[in-house]
């Protein structure tokens, strides 16, 4: 029986809050940066919810027009995504999961294009990847997942989603009874509570192993 891992792509493999940080302390200088970069993370999701049907590149520039970014700088974002970096660990620990015999797939909120040149970046081959841009609808919505299960004919019993964010992942994953690796770059306090907790990718095929043997 394969054995499938899922993973959500922008905080869980690329270093999403240094690209978005970057821009926005360009944008509006140094001092302000950090209190924006969370009003970011309140103000994304509202306008997934808004309209499903929004391509991530539009949501970004809504979101950096409802900070107050001038006019011309509102796909500022958009632009600088395909050069935000991997965390360091990551191809190596991917890799690692393949050379145990897992199949990989990204769940993301974000457009092909977008996804396409990040995971080039990584340089890691994924057997499955799903888009909320080509679905029309955004997690923590349960689209992604019965997208990926319809594609891939996985079995729920040997399936593992990893991901970083406890809103648009952890949570809708455990709601759906899937196993569940969080990994905890913050230093947040898990609700709800995951399977697996890591800091990182290091270390994630002998966790994914040990959830499905």
């Amino acid at each position: 029986m394969e054995r499938w891992a899922t993973f959500d792509c922008y905080g869980t493999l690329i270093d999403w809050n240094a690209g978005i940080g970057r821009e926005l302390e360009r944008l509006f200088g140094a001092a302000r940066g950090g209190e924006l970069l969370h009003t970011y993370h309140e103000l994304e999701p509202q306008i997934q919810r808004e309209d499903p049907g929004r391509s991530y590149r539009e949501v970004m520039a809504v979101a950096l027009a409802r900070l107050g970014a001038p006019a011309d700088e509102e796909d500022a974002l958009g632009r600088s995504l395909p050069r935000w970096e991997p965390f360091p660990e990551v191809p190596a620990a991917l890799e690692e999961v393949r050379a145990h015999g897992w199949r990989l797939a990204v769940l993301s909120n974000t457009d092909r294009d977008f996804l396409d040149a990040s995971l080039d970046s990584i340089g890691v081959e994924f057997e499955q990847t799903i888009v909320a841009s080509e679905i029309g609808s955004y997690k923590p919505a349960p689209a992604h997942w019965d997208e990926f299960f319809a594609r891939s004919g996985a079995d729920r019993d040997h399936h593992v989603h990893v991901a970083a964010s406890l809103f648009h992942d952890i949570a809708p994953a455990t709601a759906l009874g899937l196993r569940t690796i969080w990994i905890n770059r913050l230093g947040e306090e898990p609700e709800p509570q995951p399977d697996v907790e890591l800091h990182g990718l290091a270390g994630l095929a002998d966790s994914v192993d040990a959830l499905v043997p």
